[in-house]
């Protein structure tokens, strides 16, 4: 006969082990309703694009992209072409613009932002309260009151004459806008390019190596100081060795007629098992990361659900290139050889002449008025007046955020320093600005992201920026709707490109944990 108290305390672990029913299980419940709430939210926007598709096709209205192959007769005022044979051409070019503002932005706007952050922080009261002064008027001016100002200011400059200043022959500043040397890529700079990656992978070897002996034995084996030293080296060596590389152009050629040559069926299956392979390898590497150490492994419901999506994820991949886009792989295969085209011309053709060159800007008189000449690089006042508002007026951003980062370090870590006898100089290099990028470094790249947007303001001077020419491509074609996609995936790509840059380098400067 059997113990009563034996059969209750089975009963109730059995109970205690059983699994509930999948409707009532919280881990199926969250997976369902995420997935769910992804389906709606995809189908509602489906159902919204098609709608907006069916109401605008009802009233005449054409919605496709053909603009972007013909001919729209514009004329752009300043950039790498100044009239654009296509409406994606003339596109291409106010990208192109807003690129080298945003870039030569970010650059300038850094640099006159730590310095005037650094100067904040100053024990010399004239230098901190210049430096103040400049922080709390541009922040509180509006921007666009400030690109006015500039172009303003510029506009009621003395005309071009020969001899124009402030320093003839190097910088002409004039109503025309502002001509300064041209530094550019010469017909060698590809074959030394090449010289350079040779010379920074033995760097790289040697930096490692040199790195691994001063851990080891605790000698000071200036790695960082050698590393600089070999690519120096190389590409002093490549600057006059560099046409030995020519016959890399064949080869490029070459590789460029292959690829094109490859069918587009091959790049789909290749697409397939590139999908299948990183789905494979993110799930091995899942259920190593939850094996223990003695072998053995208990996944949750969580983790199954993880895998099974990541083989979706692959699945999806697979049907995308094959079935809803497949001519998707002959625009890769046809790219990828027109860019091999391109750099194999950039390789041959006998160049052989200096990697980078520059030209000192001049003045001519062709006809009956005196101008800026080709030699220079040339800003118009457009360019110049947004150049100077965003970048000034972003500096002031960054000098406030770089002021905060560096208050944010413990003051015992800058009194340490000092009780070592370092320099302040040093300290503030080697001690203060090290842990204050932790601190600076994400407020910063939101800056540069407002810099980049704030680029389309070009529009109220009339600089040729990607809003700007949109703006005229629109009104010449009447593709609203298509000119605006183009804008926000442009602005879009490139906040998610700074965006990546800067927690790339975020990630770097955390604190690694023992």
């Amino acid at each position: 006969m059997s113990d009563p108290r034996t059969s209750a305390r089975d009963a109730a672990l059995s109970t205690l082990g059983a699994r509930p029913p999948f409707y009532r299980d919280a881990t199926v419940v969250r997976w369902i309703a995420q997935i769910g709430t992804l389906i709606a939210v995809l189908a509602a926007m489906w159902f919204l694009a098609t709608e907006a598709g069916d109401s605008l096709r009802a009233r005449g209205a054409n919605i496709d992209f053909d603009f972007i192959s013909d001919y729209i007769g514009i004329k752009v005022g300043w950039g790498i072409d100044t009239n654009p044979d296509t409406g994606g051409r003339a596109l291409w070019v106010g990208m192109v613009n807003t690129i080298r503002m945003a870039v030569a932005g970010i650059a300038l706007a850094s640099v006159i932002g730590v310095l005037v952050g650094l100067a904040r922080l100053s024990s010399n009261w004239p230098l901190r309260r210049l430096a103040g002064v400049y922080v709390e008027a541009l922040r509180n001016i509006p921007l666009l009151v400030q690109i006015l100002v500039y172009a303003a200011v510029l506009v009621s400059l003395p005309n071009v004459s020969f001899g124009t200043g402030p320093i003839s022959g190097w910088i002409h500043l004039s109503n025309k806008g502002l001509s300064i040397p041209r530094v550019f890529l010469a017909d060698g700079f590809y074959q030394w390019a090449v010289c350079l990656l040779i010379g920074a992978a033995v760097a790289h070897v040697a930096f490692r190596r040199l790195a691994e002996r001063r851990d080891q034995t605790g000698q000071q084996t200036r790695a960082g100081a050698w590393a600089f030293g070999i690519i120096a080296a190389f590409a002093i060596a490549g600057w006059w060795l560099h046409p030995v590389f020519g016959w890399l152009g064949s080869v490029v050629s070459g590789l460029a007629d292959a690829v094109g040559s490859i069918p587009p069926g091959a790049v789909q299956l290749f697409a397939a098992l590139v999908a299948a392979g990183v789905a494979a390898w993110w799930i091995r590497r899942f259920l190593e990361r939850h094996r223990t150490p003695a072998g053995r492994m208990r996944l949750t419901d969580d983790d199954w659900f993880r895998m099974i999506f990541a083989a979706v994820a692959a699945l999806l991949v697979v049907l995308f290139v094959a079935v809803l886009w497949p001519g998707l792989s002959s625009w890769a295969v046809n790219s990828a050889s027109d860019g091999l085209g391109v750099l194999a011309d950039k390789f041959g053709n006998g160049r052989s002449g200096l990697p980078v060159d520059a030209m000192r800007p001049d003045i001519v008189q062709p006809g009956n008025f005196v101008n800026y000449g080709p030699a220079g690089l040339n800003l118009p006042i457009g360019f110049a007046a947004v150049y100077f508002g965003v970048v000034f007026y972003t500096a002031a951003f960054i000098a406030e955020i770089v002021r905060g980062g560096i208050l944010a370090v413990p003051k015992g870590q800058s009194e340490a320093a000092q009780a070592l006898g370092l320099r302040r100089s040093t300290a503030l290099r080697r001690v203060t600005l090290p842990q204050a990028l932790r601190v600076i470094l994400p407020p910063v790249g939101n800056q540069y992201l407002n810099l980049t947007k704030n680029t389309s303001l070009a529009i109220a001077v009339g600089y040729s920026d990607l809003v700007q020419i949109g703006q005229t491509v629109y009104n010449q074609t009447g593709k609203t709707l298509q000119v605006m996609a183009v804008w926000m995936l442009f602005y879009l790509a490139c906040s998610l490109t700074i965006s990546a840059v800067v927690n790339f380098f975020n990630i770097r400067l955390r604190i690694v944990e023992r």
